[in-house]
Formats: C-alpha cells, sequence, structure tokens
C-alpha cells in the first residue's frame, strides 16, 4: 500500500481516547473490519496472523504452546521483512507471556522450570530456570510492573492482575506508536489498542475470573493475554 492509502485509512478510524476513562468502543467490530477493507491483501493477511498470534480471545481455549510457538516462527521472519518494530512488538508480548506463565507454573506449586523447551519462548527462558525461586525472577529492572503482578497472583486477584496486564500492554502500545501515524504500523497498533479497549467497555469481572480459572494448559495459555 502506498503512504496515501495509509493515510486514508488511518483518518477513517475514530480517535481512540483514553482506555479506562471510556464507556464504549470507539467503533463497532464491524465498522472497525469494514474500514480495514482498504488494506491491501498482504497487509490483511498479516494483521490478521498478528491478531492470532497475540490476542488470546482470537484462539480456541484448547490452543497448545506448542501451535503457538510455531506460529510465532512462521510470523516472525515475515515480519521482520516488513516492520522491525512490530517484530520487536510481537516477539515482546510473546517473552512477557512467557514471564507470567512462569509465575502462575511456580504459583501453582511447581518446585522447578519446565525441562520441556516447548513451555515457552524467547531470550529469558535460561534466566527463568536460574532463578527460578526469586519472585520476579529478576527481570523486575525489565518489567517494571512484574512486582505487583506477582502479588496479585499469589493473592489471587485475577480481576486486577487483568487490569494490570491491559494498563501495561496499552502503554506499550501507545509509546511505541509515536512517530508512526500513517503507516502499516500505525495500523496494526490502532488494532491492537481498540481490541484491548473493546476488552474493557464490555469488561465483566465475572467472566473474567471465570475464564481466567478454566484456563487449564500450563504455558502460554496459562494467563489472560
Amino acid at each position: 500500500m502506498s503512504g496515501e492509502a495509509y493515510l486514508t485509512l488511518m483518518s477513517a478510524l475514530p480517535h481512540l481516547g483514553d482506555l479506562f476513562t471510556a464507556k464504549e468502543s470507539p467503533c463497532s467490530g464491524y465498522k472497525l473490519a469494514t474500514r480495514l477493507k482498504m488494506l491491501s491483501q498482504e497487509d490483511a493477511e498479516l494483521l490478521s496472523e498478528i491478531e492470532n498470534l497475540l490476542q488470546w480471545s482470537h484462539n480456541p481455549i484448547t490452543l497448545r504452546d506448542a501451535e503457538i510457538l510455531s506460529r510465532a516462527k512462521k510470523l516472525l521472519p515475515r515480519l521482520q521483512e516488513k516492520s522491525e518494530l512490530l517484530a520487536e512488538t510481537v516477539d515482546n508480548r510473546l517473552e512477557q507471556r512467557t514471564v507470567l506463565a512462569a509465575m502462575r507454573r511456580r504459583q501453582r506449586g511447581d518446585i522447578a522450570p519446565p525441562t520441556d523447551s516447548l513451555w515457552g519462548y524467547g531470550r529469558w527462558l535460561k534466566h527463568i530456570a536460574r532463578y527460578w525461586n526469586e519472585p520476579t525472577f529478576r527481570l523486575e529492572g525489565v518489567y517494571p510492573w512484574l512486582s505487583e503482578a506477582e502479588q496479585l497472583l499469589r493473592e489471587d486477584a485475577t480481576v486486577e492482575l487483568d487490569h494490570l496486564l491491559l494498563r501495561s500492554k496499552w502503554e506499550y502500545l501507545g509509546y511505541i506508536g509515536e512517530g508512526h501515524y500513517f503507516d502499516f504500523e500505525a495500523v496494526v497498533i490502532y488494532v491492537l489498542r481498540w481490541n484491548i479497549i473493546n476488552r474493557w467497555t464490555g469488561y465483566s469481572g465475572k467472566a473474567a475470573a471465570v475464564r481466567f480459572t478454566n484456563l487449564v494448559a500450563d504455558g502460554f495459555m496459562g494467563l489472560p493475554k
């Protein structure tokens, strides 16, 4: 797509506003999907793959870690060719998901890290194993919200933890979006933030707690994404 096409698309999308003061989504899912039809087939397919990898609501609860890792390995090389920023974004989200999944395993009573290499993703696997008995695996310097997340997990405060993770993702996407207003990166960041605000405005604490409790897999699927 040309820069002018991205400009036209982004100009047609409503302003998202602030996450926690929003009462409703800035536009319906149907309206968003209609606007996104302006994307080229290549861009539309790439966006769909990113969403399917990162948005837990887009996947069945039976989806296993090995399948998520397989999807990531297929997507990231292609994404790097298109946008290093978006590749880093996906990489960062999967690594954070791995840290949180490790916390959940330990909170359940696992006295040692998993030996199966398919349980997680990214650069922190050996680091997590080394510091398994540290509350935040000594990664609070990398993820400042991790100490609060660990405490909320210990307290079984599922709703509060979900809020914390939503806020963290919202702020991260806002940060990396600086300087990207009318390009493919801007479109992807907008859609990922729309997913967050749509989830927030349709939020049900009871439903979130039930969903959290029913997540029975060990790894990536062990926490809301």
